[in-house]
C-alpha cells in the first residue's frame, strides 16, 4: 500500500464504518420478517382452523408449502445477489410480501390463505429475507462477521419479544384477518425506504474492504491485520476464493453443514408453529401461553450478541455445538414437566441456544465458503435445509392428531438436536485456492 493509499484508508477509517449502516437495514428487515413466521402464525392457529373449519395437520401444511416454495427459489435468488446485488430484492420483496399481508385480510376460505401465503407473502419473504440480507452482511464483515450477524439478528428477537402479544393484542381488536393488513403496512414502512437509501452490495463499491480495513483477501491482508484475527477468522479469510455450485456439491463440508442445519430445522418450524398450542394444551391460559413464546423470543434476543462474539473468538464448530446441546437440554426439560417453573426454565433454555441458531448458521457458511461466491453456495444450501423444514410443522401436527399429544414430536426433536451437535463437529476446514481455479 503507497502512502497515497494509506492516507485514504486512514481517513476512512476515521468514519463510522458504513457496512454498520447495512446491519442496520439488516435488523428492519429481520424485524419485517417476523411477520411471516410460525411463531406469528402460531397465535392464530386456532382461530384460523375453527374459523376455517380445517384440522391443525391439514393448517400446518401451510408451513410445509411456503418452507418448500421458499427452498425452490433460493437458489434462484442466490444467484441474482452474486450477479446483480441485493438492494432490489429486498425492495421488490417488500412490496410483494405486503401485498400478499393485505390480501390475507379478505380471505374467507382456507384454500385463498393457503395460494396467498404460498405465493406472494412466502416470494416476498424469501426476496427480502435472511437470505439476501446476511449474505451482504457477510461481504461487509470478516474479523466482526459474528457481532455483524448477531447484531442484525436482534431484529428478529426484538420482533418475537413483542409479537405473541401484539398479535394476541390485534387478534382481539380487529380480529385475526385485519391483523394481516396491519403486518403488510408495517412491512412497507420498514423496509422499502432504508434498503433503497443504505443497501450496498459489496464493501469494494464503495471503495473500502470488509470491516473498514486494509485489503483482506487471501494473501495479501496486512500483517497487522492478520494479527488481530483469530484462528477462525483467519480461516474464514483464507476461504475468500470462488466457487462455482457443481464445486461446492462435490465437498464434503457442504453436505455435513446441509445434515446439520437440516435436521435441526424440522423441529425448529415444527415448534415455533405448535408451541402457543402445546401450552395450552398442557392447561395453561392463552395470555400466559404467549408469554412462553415471549420468554423463548426474549432469551433468544438476550443471548443472540453473546453467540455472535463467541464466534469470532472459538472455532465456530465448536460454538454450534454448545448452541445445539442448549437447544436440547432446555427442550428436555420443558417437556419432562408440567410444573409451571420447570416449563419456563426449559423454554429459557432453548430460547438461548435458539439464539445462536441463526447467527451461527450463517456464519459458518460465511467462514467455510468465503464472500465470493457465498449468494450461489448458500442459495444451494438453503434449498436442500428448507427441504428438512418443510416436513416440520406437518409432522408436528399430524403426530398430534394421531396421538393428541406433541410428546413424541417434541422428544424427537430434541433427539434430532443431538445429532446436529455430533455432525458439525466432523465438519473440516476447505482447502481451494485460486490458482486452482484460474484459467
Amino acid at each position: 500500500m503507497d502512502l497515497q493509499d494509506q492516507s485514504s484508508y486512514e481517513q476512512k477509517s476515521q468514519r463510522f464504518f458504513y457496512g454498520w449502516y447495512i446491519v442496520g437495514v439488516g435488523v428492519l428487515t429481520q424485524i419485517a420478517g417476523v411477520f411471516s413466521l410460525s411463531s406469528t402464525l402460531s397465535v392464530f392457529l386456532k382461530p384460523i382452523t375453527e374459523d376455517l373449519g380445517v384440522s391443525r395437520g391439514a393448517f400446518s401444511l401451510v408451513r410445509t408449502g411456503e418452507v418448500l416454495v421458499s427452498a425452490a427459489i433460493a437458489p434462484l435468488i442466490g444467484s441474482l445477489i452474486d450477479r446483480h446485488g441485493g438492494r432490489w430484492l429486498i425492495v421488490i420483496g417488500a412490496v410483494v410480501a405486503s401485498a400478499g399481508y393485505l390480501l390475507l385480510s379478505q380471505v374467507q376460505e382456507f384454500w385463498q390463505f393457503f395460494l396467498l401465503r404460498c405465493t406472494l407473502v412466502t416470494v416476498g419473504d424469501t426476496l427480502m429475507g435472511s437470505l439476501v440480507v446476511m449474505v451482504i452482511i457477510s461481504r461487509w464483515f470478516i474479523r466482526k462477521r459474528g457481532r455483524a450477524i448477531a447484531i442484525a439478528n436482534l431484529g428478529t428477537g426484538i420482533a418475537k419479544v413483542s409479537m405473541p402479544l401484539f398479535a394476541a393484542s390485534l387478534f382481539v381488536w380487529v380480529g385475526w384477518r385485519h391483523a394481516w393488513a396491519v403486518f403488510g403496512i408495517l412491512a412497507l414502512v420498514l423496509v422499502v425506504g432504508p434498503a433503497i437509501a443504505f443497501i450496498r452490495t459489496r464493501p469494494e463499491e464503495m471503495g473500502l474492504h470488509p470491516d473498514g480495513e486494509p485489503v483482506p483477501r487471501q494473501g495479501s491482508a496486512s500483517p497487522q491485520t492478520r494479527a488481530k484475527l483469530s484462528a477462525a477468522q483467519r480461516q474464514a479469510l483464507a476461504a475468500d476464493v470462488p466457487w462455482s455450485r457443481a464445486e461446492a456439491l462435490r465437498t464434503r463440508a457442504f453436505w455435513l453443514l446441509v445434515m446439520t442445519f437440516g435436521i435441526a430445522s424440522v423441529g425448529i418450524a415444527g415448534l415455533n408453529l405448535h408451541v402457543f398450542a402445546f401450552v395450552t394444551d398442557i392447561g395453561y391460559p392463552p395470555l400466559m401461553a404467549a408469554t412462553f413464546m415471549s420468554t423463548i423470543a426474549f432469551t433468544q434476543l438476550g443471548s443472540t450478541l453473546f453467540w455472535g462474539f463467541l464466534a469470532e473468538r472459538v472455532d465456530i464448530r465448536k460454538a454450534a455445538m454448545a448452541q445445539f446441546l442448549t437447544q436440547a437440554l432446555g427442550l428436555t426439560l420443558a417437556i419432562t414437566s408440567r410444573q409451571l417453573q420447570y416449563v419456563y426454565a426449559g423454554f429459557l433454555l432453548y430460547g438461548i441456544g435458539l439464539g445462536g441458531s441463526f447467527v451461527l448458521r450463517e456464519v459458518v457458511w460465511a467462514n467455510y465458503f468465503g464472500r465470493l461466491s457465498l449468494g450461489t453456495v448458500r442459495g444451494m444450501g438453503m434449498l436442500l435445509t428448507n427441504v428438512f423444514a418443510a416436513s416440520g410443522a406437518p409432522f408436528f401436527g399430524f403426530l398430534f392428531d394421531a396421538t393428541g399429544s406433541y410428546f413424541i414430536s417434541f422428544t424427537l426433536f430434541a433427539i434430532a438436536l443431538l445429532a446436529s451437535a455430533i455432525l458439525i463437529m466432523l465438519v473440516r476446514p476447505l482447502k481451494k485456492h485460486l490458482q486452482a481455479t484460474d484459467p
